[in-house]
Order: C-alpha cells, then sequence, then structure tokens
C-alpha cells in the first residue's frame, strides 16, 4: 500500500497548506473552501507514515463527528482503497492495509477527557466555535497527548493542525494572526478560491449574509461576528501610512483619561489631513502622561523641557471635573500649566456623533480614506480599531479594554473634522 500513488486535486490555498512543514499549521477559510477535505486528506498522509501512528482528530461535539467528521473519513479511506473499521463506541477507525495507521475520534466540548492515549499527528476541526477560554484549554490538552514516537520513523515529527471558519476576534484570531509564536503558521483561503462550487453559491452567501458575515464566510478574514466592529471602515492596509513625525511637525494628540490606562494618539496633518504617528498607552495619570509627551516631543537643555513645537492636546471634557490625582487642579488644567493648547468644549460630544465624524474620515461615501494611520507605530490603537464592538445597549463595549485609545483619537478627530450636518427640512417619501 505504501507504494501506491494517489491523485490528489487541491484548490491553491490547500496545496499551500498541504506543504506547510511547521509545527502548527491553520488553515483558515470560508464556507465552501474545503476546510475538511483538507484536514481529510492531511491526515491520511500522516497516517501513511507508519502503521503504528495514531492520529487523532477532534471536533466541538459529538454529533458533528457522527455528522460530518467519520463519514467523511470513511469515505476518503474507501476512495483511496483502504481496508478498515470503525469501531463507533471507542471512537476509533482501524485500518487494516499494510503501513497505514489508525484514527482516534474525540470532541473538544470537553477537554478534561482528552486523555488515556498519545497521538504522533492531531488535526483539530472548527477550534474557533469554541469559546476563547475552552479553546485554549482544549488546545494545551491536545498538544500534551500528541506525543506519540511511531515504529519504524527513524525523525518523529509531532504535529497538531487546525481548520477552521473565523469566528470573530477569538482563539485562532489571538494564536495565529495577532501574535504568532515560532511554528505558528496560517493559510487563509476565500470561498473563490474553489473552483469547483456552484455557479450560483457564492451569490445565495450574498443574499443570505451581511457584509460582515460575508468578510468571514467567503473571505476567510477576522472579523467580529457578535454585535459588529464599531470602525468597520477602517482597514489597516488602506488606511496605513508610513508617514512619521519630524521635529518641525505640530502634534494633535487626543487624550482619555482614565487612571492607570490613559491614553493619547500622536497626530500630524499632511495637505490638511490627519496621520496617526505615534500612540500612548496604560499611562498611568495626566501626571506621568505630562512627563512622556514633554520627554518624548520637546528638547531637554539638562535641567528642563524646552518647548520646541507646539503640541495641541484634545482631551475628554469631563477631565474639566475630575481629577485623575489628588491634587488642587483638574486634569485639563494641568495640560495647560504644562503649556500645551488645550482645544475642548464644556462637554463632550454625543457618542455617536464622535464615531460618525472617525469613520466618515476613514472612508467616505466617495471612497476617500482622509484618516490614516501608521500601523507600525500604532499597533495597539491599530488593533483597537479592528475590535471594538457594539455592545447590546448600543453602545461601545468597553468590557474588553478596546475603548480608550479609540475615544481618544475620536476626540481629537471630531473636533478638527467634524460631520456637517445638512440644515432645512427633510422631506420623507412614503410608499
Amino acid at each position: 500500500m505504501s507504494g501506491r500513488k494517489i491523485k490528489i486535486t487541491l484548490t491553491e490555498p490547500q496545496a499551500k497548506f498541504f506543504s506547510l512543514t511547521c509545527k502548527y499549521p491553520a488553515f483558515v477559510g470560508g464556507f465552501g473552501t474545503g476546510k475538511t477535505e483538507t484536514l481529510a486528506i492531511c491526515a491520511f498522509r500522516d497516517a501513511r507514515t507508519s502503521s503504528d501512528a495514531l492520529i487523532a482528530l477532534y471536533e466541538p461535539t459529538y454529533d458533528l463527528i457522527r455528522l460530518i467528521l467519520a463519514p467523511r473519513m470513511e469515505d476518503k479511506l474507501s476512495e483511496y482503497g483502504i481496508r478498515y473499521k470503525y469501531n463507533k463506541s471507542e471512537n476509533i477507525i482501524y485500518t487494516s492495509s499494510g503501513g497505514i495507521g489508525d484514527f482516534v475520534l474525540r470532541t473538544l466540548d470537553n477537554p478534561a477527557r482528552i486523555v488515556g492515549y498519545e497521538s504522533y499527528r492531531a488535526h483539530i476541526d472548527e477550534i474557533d466555535t469554541l469559546k476563547k477560554v475552552k479553546a485554549h484549554e482544549a488546545w494545551i490538552k491536545v498538544i500534551a497527548r500528541n506525543r506519540q514516537r511511531p515504529k519504524n520513523v527513524e525523525t518523529p515529527f509531532n504535529k497538531v493542525s487546525a481548520y477552521t471558519t473565523p469566528e470573530g476576534f477569538n482563539f485562532v484570531y489571538e494564536k495565529w494572526f495577532k501574535n504568532p509564536k515560532e511554528g505558528y503558521e496560517m493559510v487563509q483561503a476565500s470561498t473563490l478560491s474553489n473552483p469547483f462550487l456552484p455557479d450560483d453559491y457564492v451569490d445565495s452567501l450574498k443574499s443570505s449574509y451581511s457584509s460582515q458575515l460575508i468578510d468571514a464566510y467567503i473571505d476567510g478574514k477576522f472579523v467580529n461576528l457578535k454585535t459588529g466592529t464599531i470602525y468597520h471602515p477602517f482597514n489597516r492596509k488602506l488606511n496605513h501610512s508610513d508617514e512619521e513625525a519630524t521635529d518641525k511637525d505640530t502634534l494633535y494628540i487626543g487624550m482619555d483619561f482614565n487612571v492607570g490606562k490613559m491614553a493619547g494618539i500622536v497626530h500630524i496633518k499632511r495637505n490638511g489631513q490627519p496621520i496617526a504617528v505615534d500612540e500612548l498607552i496604560n499611562i498611568y495619570d495626566t501626571p506621568a502622561i505630562i512627563n512622556t509627551i514633554k520627554e518624548r516631543y520637546w528638547k531637554y537643555n539638562g535641567n528642563d523641557y524646552i518647548k520646541s513645537r507646539e503640541i495641541y492636546i484634545y482631551p475628554d471634557a469631563s477631565g474639566d471635573s475630575r481629577k485623575t490625582v489628588k491634587a488642587s487642579k483638574t486634569d485639563i488644567a494641568q495640560l495647560r500649566e504644562a503649556g500645551f493648547t488645550v482645544i475642548v468644549n464644556s462637554s463632550n460630544p454625543p457618542v455617536k456623533d464622535r464615531v460618525n465624524s472617525m469613520n466618515a474620515m476613514f472612508l467616505n461615501a466617495d471612497g476617500e480614506r482622509r484618516y490614516l494611520v501608521n500601523t507600525n507605530k500604532c499597533k495597539r490603537y491599530t488593533e483597537c480599531l479592528e475590535e471594538q464592538a457594539w455592545a447590546s445597549n448600543g453602545e461601545p463595549d468597553k468590557s474588553s479594554d478596546n475603548d480608550h485609545p479609540n475615544d481618544a483619537a475620536g476626540y481629537f478627530i471630531i473636533k478638527d473634522y467634524p460631520i456637517i450636518k445638512p440644515s432645512g427640512k427633510v422631506t420623507t417619501l412614503r410608499m
């Protein structure tokens, strides 16, 4: 059996994934990209390593094993002419063809039950449908079991592969996209990459799903699927700029006050348009952020910091009535006393007006992106723009700690680049 040639037809993303040699590859794709097929092909390839090899296959629930994974593996083994027996009580597929290992099928819904065996290779389907904490727990358990050393394999290489539809900013996003460690590589696949789908497949999806769901379920992108991301027009590639502040630039800093989590987003202007070029994140209090700004952007004469450029601060208006430290001066008064020009109204604008101003600058109806971000210098701000969602009460979600940089930048944008609301009577046509 080991010498038999098997013809396999792969799409371009499947072929790219099939050739990965890292320890923890992930195949992230929209509907119809062949994720389960890719899993089955890769699992079979691994089983051919040794008749002693045990390949572990995982689904989130037992129903998915019964309805999807087990039938797919049986079809694949039959297609390749492999004799096998599926023991449903043990959830193990035993093969009897020479040179082919066996397959153990397990669920992820109770990670504590991932015990009692050692696998040579592991393949996990739809791990992103689990809650992030449970997915992490299951991942650790799977890795712990993946330590088998099959007989007659000179240099065993254990490997754990994941296959999933992107389900927002969850486990796979954190592990493979946001900050991947060594050994973690990902292939993203669009539904359009599969030439074998019916001609009307994509059109039928588009007629049923919102634009955000289309991003995830057709293009295989990571988007927030719970309530919708607030700054959805922002795109880290299309809104990116390599511009940095020079010593001659006036700085425009939007600022949000929170003890221990003060935020400032630093902007310059090019041709009258704003570019975010730096970020001040998780600063303790107002005196600390004042010192940070001076150290970073003014010149030091050996005794004190000399005002070497104009710096305009656009703060949260509530800073005029509260203090981040127990002192006699308000936050805004401290900023003015430090030598900065403070631009602030007596009260903050409505939250949705601020958000609409931001989004109109990121992308307006004419397709213009007038607000750019140096995503290399403003890494946390970029993440917050991508991740902050609307909460169930219709307000921006503040539970995920993605709000402070966005609020800070918003105070500057709405002040200098507000949406001009049309005046006059609006006639509503009723039909």
